[in-house]
């Protein structure tokens, strides 16, 4: 049986670039860019599940920082 879809959460990396963890799942990668990262998640899920355990949806959930000040 497989789950519809997987989570990762999206981050920018401290030194530069995106980086992306799976939630629930051991599946890490990181690109310079955002369009770059969306292929290397792709490529990360394919190579973690077996074809006929592949989610059918990857969500990316990106999580952005702001810092105010008070």
């Amino acid at each position: 049986m497989t789950d519809k879809e997987i989570i990762f959460v999206v981050e920018e990396s401290p030194e530069g670039g995106y980086e992306a963890r799976a939630l629930g799942h051991a599946i890490f990668t990181e690109a310079d860019s955002f369009e770059d990262l969306k292929e290397k998640v792709r490529d990360a899920v394919r190579c973690h599940f077996d074809e006929d355990e592949r989610p059918a949806v990857i969500r990316l959930h990106r999580v952005q920082e702001d810092v105010i000040p008070a």
